[in-house]
């Protein structure tokens, strides 16, 4: 596990440490400021402090715990993915998407994930371990960083990078809380979205929480057979129990479930399993998302046809299910999540 960071504390955790150093409670106020107000970059950037404490803390508190190593982006720029390389020399990463109205990070929760989707690259390459909350706000401002540098602002951060966020909620939600906090990031709730391949009792946690962010489900297909080939965990929760999770979170936080479909050919993505779904969603808050499947150069598998896509949004959208066609990131620079890090260059 990394060594605590600057970004692992909380605005009211860094005003303690500071304390407990002997240095007022104003410092920790100028930091919060310079790092997520004027998004520097480091210590030395942070010139309303004395350099003798900007040195103090350089060595006892140090500022990022993961810094950029490789990227790659679209030709339009639209979409840019970034390998990060952390203080243990594992590496994580994460995704920009720039919008003509949002600007939005994909960022990950751990390194590696032990789901094991067989069409997931994070999946297939095995988990390590869980990132800090400083691992995950370090991505966010990074990606806040570059959207101040085209003249843009942070509008959203999607947890749907590489790992279960849910199997890592304490360091998920202790980041939520820094960006969410207006003393430091500031983001509004709403502008999280929080993903799950189907952890069940993760689900009600989420929901007694006081925080209103958004919740994804990966579900990919309306029957347990085919589902659990392909997300392993629907083994332990399967449909029934991850759809009962699902109506107890619409029923106490009164806010829609958004469920993700990633559509491979020949696999999930006829009629049939289309009108599986649609029976399995019938009377619940929710809003499906439909993706034709990045595809990773480990299998022959292939998105599915424009055709195909359209006739399963077509067979939900008949049954009363509101359904979107996502736009569909990054295909040209393998923008699937785990497969930058995949790479042998990269390892």
């Amino acid at each position: 596990m990394a060594d605590a960071t600057l970004l692992d504390l909380s605005p009211d955790a860094l005003e303690a440490r500071l304390a407990a150093l002997g240095h007022p409670a104003y410092r920790a106020r100028q930091i919060a400021v310079a790092v997520f107000r004027q998004l520097v970059s480091s210590y030395d950037e942070i010139t309303t402090l004395p350099a003798e404490l900007r040195h103090e803390l350089a060595a006892r508190l140090p500022f990022t715990p993961c810094e950029p190593m490789d990227s790659v982006q679209t030709a339009d720029g639209a979409t840019r993915k970034t390998l990060y390389r952390l203080q243990d020399g594992e590496t994580i990463e994460t995704v920009v998407m720039e919008y003509p109205d949002r600007f939005t990070v994909c960022v990950s929760s751990q390194v590696g994930c032990a789901v094991a989707c067989p069409f997931c690259a994070s999946g297939r390459g095995g988990w390590v371990r869980d990132l800090t909350p400083g691992e995950i706000v370090s991505q966010v401002l990074h990606a806040a960083r570059a959207a101040a540098a085209v003249g843009r602002r942070l509008t959203n951060v999607v947890y749907m990078g590489m790992g279960e966020p849910l199997a890592n909620y304490e360091s998920v939600l202790a980041s939520l809380r820094i960006e969410n906090d207006p003393r430091a990031l500031g983001l509004g709730a709403r502008s999280f979205t929080l993903s799950t391949a189907g952890d069940a009792p993760g689900i009600l946690r989420l929901a007694a929480e006081p925080l209103q962010v958004n919740l994804a489900v990966s579900l990919h297909a309306g029957d347990d057979a085919l589902r659990s080939a392909l997300i392993p965990l629907n083994r332990r929760y399967p449909l029934d129990e991850l759809l009962r999770a699902c109506h107890s979170y619409v029923e106490i936080t009164h806010r829609r479930v958004t469920f993700e479909i990633a559509l491979i050919d020949g696999m999930n993505d006829d009629r049939r399993c289309a009108a599986a779904v649609a029976a399995r969603l019938r009377g619940l808050l929710c809003h499906v998302n439909l993706i034709p499947w990045n595809p990773i150069p480990q299998l022959e598998w292939r998105r599915s046809r424009a055709a195909a896509v359209e006739a399963y949004e077509k067979t939900l959208s008949d049954a009363g299910i509101p359904t979107t066609v996502r736009d569909s990131r990054g295909v040209e620079i393998e923008a699937g999540c785990g497969q930058l890090r995949a790479r042998p260059a990269t390892r």
